[in-house]
């Protein structure tokens, strides 16, 4: 919920820091996107060489503590310095969960237990302005990052009672330290044990996602057409609030409201995509073989994406004629929707595309395009509105979002040849 949560109170914000510029008011919010980025990409190699809970707590404390830090600034400067540094401790647990995940799901639920992970991501965004609307008119701005840091500190310290080590390497290094001890045996050595340095592995770690992204057409286009998708989300997020209060006259405590649209077409998305996806995998099944090949994961892709073209035509026409305040909102569905069946295939495709080895890396590069994208698409929201107006405004986007729509055609029709010629040298 942190990326948005402070979004109803933005007007507040820009009077209490004095702040003159749209884009700077913009980036107050979409800053903390940039933190889930870089910050992962940084902070997860660590649980390969440390283990996977040594990083959840120590980014859980830090979280919260620039969480409590975002509530006390008083400048702009260490506002925005705060929610950077929160967004980077705040991604690495989003970034670390599918390795735990596939540390402890079989294959043949990995798909559920994905589907679900990913519905804090995807609805936490659309439920924090829903809170954060309430909390701003109640108590003011601040008070939204006071209940973002005690439930933080619950999940904390549940995570400190709870979650134990998962990752394996780990877990069969310290077996066979304690084997050593018990037999005194000093040459026992883990079958996992790394063969690299510390350095070594980190850098690898590092440099794999832009060597992916740039190696691999089919990551690239994918995680250009996901990054669209979500900037255009963010780009909505941003901009609901004064849309709505503008255009309807929805107070600060109603407008979070409007963002219950993309929230419910989420949810609803959840049980038919595992459903479509438990007959993949029963049809798979029954002709001989373990699973699907890796491109009918893009199938449903094909099928319900350009929903969020249409349901961004029908959000902006409908805004910019005034229409019932519920039209816009339907048109919110349809984009959530949309998304939904954006997002997740995109995600599954490619961890069957680059397999056990490389899945971390292909999904680092993708989520680094989706949260610079979410970041800095919504600076363009207030100028293309103007500009444009509401309806040519989420038209030219949903034209954008249609452009793409050939590439989840030709990478069902053409991947599998595709990958066999760029995914070997990786």
């Amino acid at each position: 919920m942190a990326p948005t949560m402070c979004a109803p109170g933005i007007n507040d914000i820009v009077i209490d820091f004095n702040i003159t510029s749209e884009t700077l008011s913009t980036l107050a919010i979409t800053l903390y996107v940039l933190g889930i980025a870089l910050g992962p990409m940084v902070l997860s190699p660590l649980s390969e060489v440390y283990g996977r809970l040594p990083v959840y707590h120590a980014s859980n404390l830090t979280f919260v503590a620039f969480i409590i830090g975002s509530a006390l600034s008083t400048n702009v400067t260490q506002f925005i310095v705060f929610r950077f540094l929160s967004g980077c401790a705040g991604g690495v647990p989003m970034a670390l969960g599918g390795g735990s995940i596939a540390d402890l799901t079989p294959l043949a639920h990995r798909g559920l237990a994905m589907t679900l992970f990913s519905l804090g991501p995807l609805t936490g965004p659309v439920l924090g302005p829903l809170v954060g609307g309430f909390v701003v008119a109640g108590k003011g701005w601040r008070w939204t990052f006071w209940v973002l840091a005690v439930v933080g500190g619950g999940a904390g310290v549940a995570a400190l009672l709870i979650l134990r080590e998962t990752h394996p390497r780990i877990l069969l290094e310290r077996k066979t330290a304690r084997l050593r001890a018990e037999t005194c045996n000093p040459h026992l050595r883990s079958k996992l044990a790394l063969s690299s340095t510390t350095s070594q592995v980190l850098g690898t770690a590092l440099i794999r996602p832009a060597t992916f992204l740039f190696w691999s057409p089919i990551l690239l286009v994918l995680s250009l057409y996901v990054g669209l998708i979500f900037g255009i989300m963010y780009l909505l997020f941003t901009t609901f609030s004064s849309v709505f209060e503008a255009q309807y006259g929805f107070t600060t405590a109603t407008s979070g409201l409007v963002y219950l649209g993309l929230g419910v077409a989420m949810v609803v998305a959840v049980p038919i995509f595992n459903t479509l996806n438990t007959r993949m995998m029963t049809r798979a099944k029954a002709q001989g073989q373990p699973g699907p090949r890796p491109e009918e994961r893009l199938l449903h892709m094909i099928w319900f994406s350009p929903s969020v073209a249409v349901g961004l035509f029908i959000y902006g026409w409908s805004a910019e004629y005034h229409a019932h305040w519920i039209v816009p909102i339907i048109g919110t569905v349809f984009i959530g929707y949309g998304a939904f069946f954006v997002l997740m295939p995109a995600q599954l495709y490619l961890v069957n595309l680059f397999g056990s080895e490389g899945a971390a890396s292909a999904l680092s590069a993708n989520l680094l395009l989706r949260y610079i994208s979410g970041t800095f698409l919504p600076l363009a929201g207030p100028r293309m509105y103007a500009t444009l107006g509401y309806g040519w405004g989420n038209s030219l986007l949903g034209f954008l979002a249609l452009a793409f729509l050939p590439s989840p055609v030709l990478f069902y029709k053409y991947g599998e040849w595709l990958r066999a010629k760029t995914t070997t040298g990786i």
